[in-house]
């Protein structure tokens, strides 16, 4: 992944956020800088959209594979939010949700489709079964 979030606390000096893109840098990576916030940029955007993904499955709106396509073609992202939810863990992007949930105002609870999928140990990619069956 060329991405590397480098979060600057509020006692982090300038200097000190040189230094780490300097170095990001030298490891022919691309270094980004955010304040601190829960989630940084990636897994804020990410995980809202895996849940928002889920309740719209639950709404029944559209399949898995649908959602994913649409994603996929619409979005030009690699791969689908169920898929990456999949390939991440079932039970992580479950915990990753439900926490960003209670750092964050408005945002919404893990949908209950990841609970269940965990209670099932459907977790995804590493059991065989989450999403899709691997």
């Amino acid at each position: 992944m060329p991405l590397v979030e480098i979060v600057q606390g509020k006692q982090t000096s300038n200097e000190t956020v040189a230094i780490a893109k300097s170095f990001v840098q030298q490891l022919d990576k691309n270094p980004v800088v955010i304040k601190d916030a829960p989630g940084f940029i990636v897994n804020r955007l990410l995980f809202t959209m895996i849940n928002e993904a889920c309740y719209m499955l639950e709404q029944d709106i559209a399949s898995v594979q649908d959602i994913d396509s649409a994603m996929k073609l619409g979005a030009n992202f690699p791969m689908g939010p169920f898929q990456l939810a999949d390939l991440v863990g079932i039970d992580i992007t479950y915990n990753i949700i439900n926490e960003l949930s209670t750092v964050l105002p408005g945002f919404k609870p893990p949908a209950a489709k990841l609970k269940k999928m965990i209670e099932k140990g459907d977790l995804g990619r590493k059991t065989g079964k989450g999403f899709y069956q691997y």
